[in-house]
């Protein structure tokens, strides 16, 4: 499953969603009410699984080949998975503060143009990520409606990359494309809470997005695989399923 295949079929699941909980607001009937308590606890834990798309968005500097026309450089994303844990401190009736440690495996190809300054048979650049990823969210729900609240996250995060190359004394020269071992990220989401018989079931998307360079020069300073690139910044796209 491709990335835009997974982020078409997310979004589609969540606009069903959305719509038929905008369809029983007018139409709310009394049910029976799972975990009626659950939302009291000052602390509650929990741990997530899910798959996620990691992307790169590039910054060029002016004269960025200088050919015919302006040439993109190209990301393949494939599709990763994720694991963790969860804390979440109640502050109020609407809003929590949460802490969701865990470890994201992603893997991004990057396509360079098939032009005379590059070898025409090694244009990809292979890098694989495995993130410690440790984020502090705030949670903003909605008003609980029988067993269903829908909410929203927001916050910041630090990702530790375990397979970072940043330390290596190889360059493109070998193939080897370096990026750093540590990001700073902000976060944004949506999700819904499911309240069933014996836990809180939560499926959310989320953006990931980096805000700092992590583009690690080549050697050589015209090394035409990184010199044209002013910063790189990663993008990723989360969807997790949370049980507490």
């Amino acid at each position: 499953m491709n990335k835009i295949n997974l982020s078409y079929f997310t979004l589609l699941y969540f606009f069903i969603l959305i719509y038929s909980v905008k369809a029983q607001y007018p139409t709310v009937r009394e049910r029976i009410i799972n975990l009626p308590n659950f939302d009291e606890k000052t602390l509650h834990y929990g741990y997530f699984v899910g798959v996620n798309s990691y992307d790169y968005k590039f910054e060029y500097n002016r004269d960025y080949y200088v050919v015919d026309k302006y040439i993109d450089l190209a990301v393949e994303s494939n599709t990763g998975f994720n694991v963790g844990l969860i804390g979440d401190l109640r502050i109020n009736k609407f809003f929590n503060l949460r802490i969701e440690p865990g470890l994201i495996y992603t893997q991004r190809n990057i396509m360079y143009p098939d032009l005379p300054i590059f070898e025409s048979d090694n244009l990809k650049r292979e890098i694989k990520s495995t993130y410690i990823h440790l984020p502090l969210l705030i949670k903003m729900s909605a008003k609980r409606i029988n067993n269903f609240k829908p909410y929203l996250t927001f916050g910041f995060s630090m990702d530790y990359n375990l397979s970072s190359n940043s330390n290596s004394t190889d360059d493109n020269l070998s193939n080897v494309f370096r990026t750093v071992s540590k990001n700073i990220n902000y976060e944004l989401g949506l999700g819904f809470d499911f309240y069933l018989y014996y836990f809180k079931f939560s499926p959310s998307i989320r953006g990931i997005f980096s805000t700092q360079n992590e583009l690690i020069p080549d050697f050589n300073e015209n090394s035409p695989w990184t010199s044209n690139i002013k910063k790189m910044f990663t993008r990723g796209f989360v969807l997790n399923f949370t049980f507490e």
